[in-house]
């Protein structure tokens, strides 16, 4: 298989992910374990193992590094197929970044009208969606505490929560 036709398959895979995700986003108890298996586990897993075997196949005795900018671009523009295990690795994280906010805002009680748009910034641009997430949830945890004193998540605490990576089925 072509390293053109690989890329069409992972995209595919991806973007089923990232629609189950968004289907699923509050609808019922079975539904929401069945989505955050599939996006939050097995679908990263999925395209992580295939990183592995594209780095493990591709990544000797090409020119190019991490050390500097000049590097990187030359190792991305030497092989397709270190092209594609990098976007590969993007299509991994960026799904399980987020499945993880989709989680986070069902514990944290935030409505998923507003996590849509940090969904679709997460799916174009991963970083921003992240960080209008942990805000958006940061304000949200912060209002509800105020408001009930219930001692629900900050924005500290949310994001201490991502690094712990603990899915909630």
């Amino acid at each position: 298989m072509t390293a053109d036709a690989l890329f069409r398959l992972c995209n595919s895979v991806a973007m089923g992910g990232w629609l189950l995700l968004v289907v699923t986003g509050w609808s019922t108890r079975a539904s929401r374990i069945i989505s955050s298996l599939i996006t939050g586990l097995l679908v990263p897993a999925l395209l992580s193992g295939f990183y592995l075997v594209l780095i493990l196949t591709h990544w000797s005795g090409h020119k190019g590094g991490f050390n500097s900018l000049s590097a990187v671009m030359l190792l991305f523009i030497t092989d397709h197929w270190l092209v594609l295990a990098g976007w590969v690795h993007y299509l991994a994280f960026d799904l399980f970044i987020g499945s993880w906010q989709v989680r986070d805002a069902r514990r944290n009680r935030v409505p998923f009208i507003l996590v849509l748009p940090c969904l679709l910034l997460t799916f174009l641009f991963g970083p921003i969606g992240l960080l209008l997430y942990l805000l958006l949830a940061g304000l949200a945890t912060r209002g509800q505490s105020v408001a009930r004193s219930s001692g629900r998540r900050n924005l500290g605490e949310t994001a201490g929560c991502f690094l712990s990576c603990h899915p909630e089925h």
